[in-house]
């Protein structure tokens, strides 16, 4: 199944969930649980080969002092 197919079938049921009182049917919980097992699984192939963006790492740049005479 495509990233995008599982997203979408992802974003689904959650309006299902939604619009039925906040419960999942049994199937449909099956299916959730199946899809965020899909997903959990592509995000941690991301992180293990470095592709996922660490964008609050930065270096902290030492201050530099101008002594001026």
């Amino acid at each position: 199944m495509k990233p995008a197919e599982v997203l979408k079938e992802m974003g689904e049921l959650r309006e299902t969930y939604k619009k039925q009182s906040f419960s999942f049917t049994k199937d449909q919980r099956t299916r959730y649980d199946e899809l965020l097992k899909l997903r959990r699984e592509r995000v941690s192939m991301f992180i293990k080969t470095g592709r996922v963006s660490k964008g609050g790492l930065r270096k902290k740049e030492e201050k530099q002092t101008d002594s001026k005479s």
